[in-house]
């Protein structure tokens, strides 16, 4: 089914830090047609709910653009409410971040991660996590430059990348058009010591057997490798 490139390779990956003149830190990603517009900003509070514990707070914020897609979809600000899509991704996001970060080191502040979708052709989500940890790396070396921190509070790398299966065949970075066809539709976070933080998988058209969620994984993997290695490379 795929032509312009092998199951097991990524789309091309483009990483361009500090592209936001007045954020904290920031990155555009591209995978692919896939854009997305990630912002790390401080906020020199916490949620109430967490004064006074020493501890600091990474929370994420989601959002399509209207032309983001071949139709033009309404600003949800418009509609006085978010989606359920919408929560469920921004949420995801923000715990991808969180899992990575010592919040003893960034006592009573939060960052407040903004990842908004330029353009959108699968993968949004994955993207916005592997474009938002950069964000998020260079946010904190701009407060230790400023004094605000003395240590970068992240413990490793992270990225996330989407798997498929179609045809009965297991693909990597799964494009609209393959996303749309895929019988298994699968999200995957991973640290650079290999660590799963988060899975999302789903059986669209047929069940998920044990050897095509294998075979994701390594594929997963072998894709999160990738990505980091070009995180590290603007960070």
């Amino acid at each position: 089914m795929r032509k312009s490139r092998n199951v097991n390779e990524l789309r091309k990956i483009e990483l361009i830090p500090n592209f936001s003149q007045y954020a904290e830190g920031s990155c555009l990603v591209k995978f692919g047609d896939t854009h997305v517009l990630c912002n790390a900003s401080l906020d020199r509070s916490v949620p109430r709910w967490l004064k006074g514990q020493n501890k600091g707070w990474v929370t994420a914020e989601y959002g399509m653009l209207p032309r983001a897609t071949h139709e033009r979809v309404s600003r949800e600000a418009k509609k006085g409410q978010q989606t359920g899509r919408t929560q469920e991704i921004q949420r995801l996001i923000g715990r991808s971040l969180r899992a990575i970060v010592d919040p003893s080191l960034f006592t009573e502040m939060q960052i407040l991660v903004d990842c908004d979708v330029l353009q959108a052709d699968g993968g949004t989500r994955t993207a916005a996590i592997s474009g938002a940890f950069v964000a998020l790396h260079h946010c904190f070396e701009s407060m230790i430059k400023e004094k605000i921190i003395r240590k970068n509070p992240i413990i490793e790398n992270l990225a996330a990348i989407s798997c498929g299966v179609i045809a009965n065949d297991c693909y990597l970075d799964l494009d609209y058009i393959e996303d749309q066809s895929a019988d298994v539709d699968a999200n995957f976070v991973i640290t650079d010591s290999q660590k799963l933080v988060e899975i999302q998988l789903t059986s669209e058209g047929k069940i998920c057997e044990e050897q095509h969620f294998s075979k994701l994984l390594d594929l997963a993997k072998l894709g999160i490798a990738e990505i980091i290695n070009a995180q590290k490379k603007v960070m």
